[in-house]
């Protein structure tokens, strides 16, 4: 027997409940009958029944209690009120509290009961059907919001090092100068070149220079604040974009992770000119080095080539 065919019967005249089970065996349903709301309640908090059958008047707790007790359980139960003719009031009232139909005893034809619970079953289905829809729905959804985050991710990160990609720092740029402008707040660019990248790549091949700016990113990205930005900007250079940062500040963090590349031990790292893997930067502060993104990208890289004019493995900061 199906879950769904699971009914309850409440009244308290035993042959009043008797005879509505009788009829809906006869049916094939799983009938349960209790003497009274407080019991049926018990048996619907111990396993719901999909369906339930209750007189309106018995002793103690009556059918319309049973009935809202009921809907606080269960949204998709189902409720029939038996009442009679003199009582049709109570049957209305309980159809406005949520009831699905009312039975009125004596019952002129049994089939009444019958008819009354296969549709009772029917909306229920309906109503559980429904849900289930709107559950998948609702998990397309987010699984369609997050593949919408992912695929944003991917268009602004680079496909090899993780890190914001061109595209993705031009436009943060730009929206950094018109927020520092504002507030009337400072904010510092770091440009990076791994020098003699390209001996490196000769020496040990491509998937080793891959794996060489992997490496590098990781430690710039394990440096930053949450705020800041790390960008490839192409090849084997990077920019930084850290907000609310002065030109000292700025330098702090540049001298910082330069010390700290330089002292890693890299693959490969003794065979570079300088004997270890290293790297040029330039730093340029908005807005005294400019005070718009284009003209800041031109000072920082001006201070990156002096960095590498100077013998590389150091940091210059744009002169006055």
């Amino acid at each position: 027997m199906s879950c769904g065919s699971r009914i309850l019967v409440v009244d308290d005249e035993m042959s009043l409940r008797n005879l509505i089970a009788e009829v809906l065996t006869d049916d094939n349903y799983d009938v349960t009958t209790a003497e009274s709301a407080e019991e049926a309640m018990a048996l619907f908090i111990n396993e719901p029944f999909p369906l339930v059958i209750t007189d309106v008047r018995m002793e103690g707790m009556s059918g319309l209690e049973l009935l809202n007790r009921l809907r606080e359980l269960s949204d998709d139960v189902q409720v029939v009120i038996i009442t009679s003719h003199a009582s049709l009031e109570s049957a209305v009232s309980a159809l406005r509290q949520g009831a699905f139909d009312y039975l009125v005893k004596p019952f002129n034809e049994l089939e009444d009961i019958s008819s009354v619970v296969k549709r009772g079953l029917e909306k229920r289905s309906e109503l559980v059907g429904n849900r289930v829809l709107l559950q998948e729905l609702k998990n397309n959804n987010e699984a369609l919001s997050e593949f919408n985050v992912e695929l944003c991710e991917k268009v602004v990160r680079d496909g090899l090092t993780g890190l914001y990609n061109y595209r993705h720092f031009k436009d943060s740029l730009e929206v950094e100068v018109a927020r520092s402008f504002r507030h009337k707040r400072e904010f510092s660019l770091v440009f990076i070149d791994v020098d003699n990248f390209k001996i490196y790549n000769d020496t040990h091949g491509h998937p080793d220079g891959d794996a060489l700016l992997i490496h590098l990113s990781q430690l710039m990205q394990e440096r930053l604040r949450h705020a800041d930005l790390a960008c490839r900007y192409g090849g084997e250079e990077f920019v930084l974009l850290l907000p609310e940062t002065p030109k000292q500040g700025a330098i702090i963090v540049a001298e910082n992770l330069r010390k700290l590349i330089e002292s890693t031990d890299f693959k490969g790292g003794d065979a570079q000119p300088l004997g270890r893997v290293s790297v040029s930067m330039g730093v340029a502060t908005f807005p005294e080095d400019g005070e718009v993104g284009s003209l800041l990208m031109e000072r920082v890289d001006q201070a990156l080539y002096r960095a590498k004019k100077c013998g590389r493995n150091c940091v210059i900061e744009v002169s006055s």
